[in-house]
């Protein structure tokens, strides 16, 4: 059973690394290379596995900063070596300015939003005061990831059995009808066996990319609540 996603607004492998950079409380400065590979290539097994569509731009980052971490671990005393060669700082200047960029266009975004045609039914509105920061795909993944570690050990293997995602779509947005929001942690609380646990993921992925559900949190690596978006006519 395969379920391959397409994400028309899918982050880039520097937002993996900001993501990473940020959970583990760190500034760009600090950035702990052998920590942040190890790290970084388990999220792209992860993606890999759930058959994510991955372009190109991942692995080569990936292939990166195995090569930065090869080259901490045998430091060069040729100071020609190091000038022409300066891997790590390269890569934390691109960062700093990808932080940039990746700021004024969260600004920027939160203006269109403001101005966009989707309404919120009455009854449903999102706390701006609280709920500002949209969840990444690396904020889902990452509870992903939790969700999955905490399945008994008896039913941690994929059972064999086809789970339409179209269901899980109708299932998740079933329990969001009435509900001012739920907890992304709930939803995949649910999920009784890693095969559901899996469609329920892909689920959620779809209804963002249709912008059917938008996930927030109150600030970085905070509770994930998915709201409904509801059309105007609705």
């Amino acid at each position: 059973m395969v379920y391959d996603i397409h994400l028309d607004t899918f982050e880039g492998p520097l937002d993996i690394l900001l993501h990473l950079i940020k959970k583990n409380d760190l500034e760009i400065n600090e950035i702990k290379i052998a920590e942040i590979t190890a790290e970084y290539l388990t999220y792209l097994d992860l993606m890999q596995e759930l058959n994510i569509d991955i372009a190109g731009e991942f692995l080569v980052m990936s292939s990166t900063l195995i090569q930065i971490k090869a080259r901490t671990l045998i430091p060069s005393n040729n100071e020609k070596d190091i000038l022409e060669d300066d891997s790590l700082s390269f890569l934390k200047n691109r960062l700093f300015e990808y932080q940039k960029y990746k700021e004024l266009g969260r600004l920027l975004s939160y203006k269109i939003i403001e101005n966009s045609q989707i309404y919120y039914r009455p009854a449903l509105p999102i706390n701006k005061q609280d709920f500002v920061l949209d969840a990444t795909i690396f904020d889902l993944v990452g509870s992903f990831r939790t969700a999955l570690t905490r399945l008994p050990e008896n039913i941690k293997e994929i059972m064999y059995q086809e789970i339409p995602i179209e269901t899980k779509i109708r299932e998740i947005l079933d329990v969001l009808e009435g509900r001012q929001y739920i907890s992304f942690n709930d939803i995949l609380r649910m999920q009784e066996t890693k095969t559901a646990l899996i469609v329920c993921f892909m689920a959620v992925l779809e209804l963002v990319k249709n912008k059917q559900i938008v996930a927030k949190q109150s600030e970085l690596f905070s509770e994930i609540r998915i709201y409904r978006i509801y059309n105007k006519e609705e």
